[in-house]
């Protein structure tokens, strides 16, 4: 069994087999932005459908909500987008290159493990280094650097038919502030009680400076994040909860437990409202360093909520004065939040609070990647090397293929009402082109679990061969209990 090392073996199995092509690719291409195939659109989904079964369906005290990508104005001024989602940038004096100084490497030495995500400008000017020792990672030019300088990172557009009513509003850096934003209409819309979680699947946006690795990192990317809402004071138990209940996650889905690991923020590392974070990290096949965050698990406190009870009465101000919102500036903390419109009370101790937050947040497209580094594999099969995906069947873009064994004799006829039956239950794939051995191996290669094949005994018989995709084992069976069969096989 091989192990892959590089990345470039995913990219170029995603573009032969459909399941990511570069996004505007016949024009050249736009960088970071990338389009997903006809198998890689089955795989993301089948990915967001695991995530959404274990953190809402499964559980009693998780609802689902589904946020604008378009919000006003004064949620990024509240949760402190609008002022300090930035990075930290220098460019090149040589060849213009901009890079973000905490991944600028120091002289003659190697690449160390990227840990850090985005941070406040004033956090990221307090941590700007001397930069005569480092090098342009475009040119190699040593310490030819600009002053460090911020770069917002939101991406900008206009609200309005008219100049005059018009309104710059901001894409989504993140999806969680929809949710804060909507935590009391869900507490008065249904039957919920603290504890309890609001979780949403969507899409985000980024003006990255540095992207990274394919799909790792990239401008417009989808997120899968859940707020859990509890008790001040009973905030780390549910933190361990939560710490433990995404890893298994990842596990149960057939990653393989030694390409993960979970690291801990250190106390400069964490962000100012957090009072604890840990990462779950996975071995990707790229960078020195290789392991990289897949989903970061957080206690952000009552931060957010107080934030925008801040915000609700900052604007309420700003209408009775008429102030211009591009200068409007946030309420001091002064007064009792407890008692604002985004505060909890608690019918049965008959206490008022701001609930503390435990957020587990997951790239989607990042597991994606995840699950097709993880799930590939070649191996030597009577002389040739067999290339596979071995998807856990969930995750799996198509759960079985029907085969003609030949284009005739009534074969195909056959294969085709038993697969017209079937994609009633799940995605299968219809096929009748080339030797079946070849047949085999392009679905090995797209990681189907199953392969029906109709051949000359069925007629004789009514029964058929199911090959597996791990074991290549094949078993007989009638034809009216192939889905009884690959139902189970499925766990479907």
């Amino acid at each position: 069994m091989a192990k892959i090392t590089k990345l470039d073996d995913i990219v170029s199995l995603c573009k032969r087999r459909g399941f990511i092509f570069q996004s505007s690719e016949i024009y050249g291409g736009l960088a970071s932005c990338y389009d997903y195939g006809p198998l890689g659109v089955e795989l993301k989904n089948n990915v967001k459908k695991a995530w959404w079964k274990s953190v809402v369906q499964m559980r009693d005290d998780v609802v689902g909500i589904d946020c604008s990508i378009l919000m006003h104005p004064m949620v990024w001024k509240s949760s402190g987008h609008a002022d300090k989602f930035a990075d930290l940038i220098a460019e090149c004096k040589k060849c213009n290159t901009r890079t973000r100084v905490d991944h600028l490497q120091e002289n003659a030495a190697e690449q160390t493990d990227e840990h850090t995500e985005h941070i406040a400008i004033d956090a990221a000017m307090s941590q700007a280094q001397d930069l005569n020792n480092k090098v342009c990672p475009a040119c190699g030019t040593v310490g030819q650097f600009t002053e460090p300088m911020p770069f917002k990172l939101m991406f900008e557009t206009k609200m309005g038919a008219n100049i005059d009513d018009s309104m710059t509003i901001q894409l989504r850096p993140e999806t969680a502030q929809g949710i804060f934003a909507n935590f009391r209409n869900v507490l008065d819309t249904t039957r919920v009680k603290i504890p309890f979680g609001i979780a949403q699947i969507g899409k985000s946006f980024r003006n990255e400076v540095t992207t990274k690795a394919f799909i790792f990192r990239t401008r417009e990317f989808e997120q899968a994040e859940l707020e859990f809402f509890c008790e001040p004071g009973t905030d780390e138990g549910w933190f361990e909860h939560w710490k433990q209940a995404r890893f298994n996650w990842y596990i149960n889905l057939g990653m393989k437990k030694e390409n993960l690991r979970f690291r801990e923020h250190d106390p400069d590392e964490l962000a100012h409202y957090a009072k604890g974070c840990v990462d779950v990290e996975y071995k990707f096949p790229f960078g020195s360093g290789d392991w990289q965050e897949l989903e970061g698990i957080a206690n952000r406190t009552d931060y957010d909520l107080r934030q925008h009870q801040r915000g609700i009465r900052t604007l309420n101000k700003w209408y009775e004065n008429n102030r211009d919102l591009s200068k409007i500036q946030l309420a001091d903390e002064a007064g009792d939040y407890n008692k604002g419109p985004l505060s909890y009370f608690d019918e049965t101790k008959k206490v008022r609070y701001i609930p503390y937050v435990i957020e587990p947040s997951a790239g989607i497209d990042r597991s994606a990647l995840a699950y097709l580094v993880d799930a590939y594999d070649e191996e030597e099969v009577r002389g040739e090397t067999r290339n596979l995906l071995r998807f856990h069947p969930a995750l799996a873009p198509v759960k079985a293929a029907i085969f003609p064994l030949v284009k005739k004799e009534g074969m195909p006829e056959v294969a085709l009402n038993i697969y017209n039956e079937l994609k009633k239950y799940f995605n299968c794939f219809y096929d009748e082109k080339g030797a079946v051995g070849r047949r085999y191996r392009r679905q090995d290669e797209a990681g189907t679990p199953f392969c029906v094949t109709v051949d000359g005994q069925t007629l004789e018989d009514n029964t058929v061969t199911v090959r597996d995709r791990d074991s290549m084992e094949q078993v007989r069976l009638p034809t009216d209990k192939i889905l009884t069969y690959l139902r189970e096989k499925l766990d479907l």
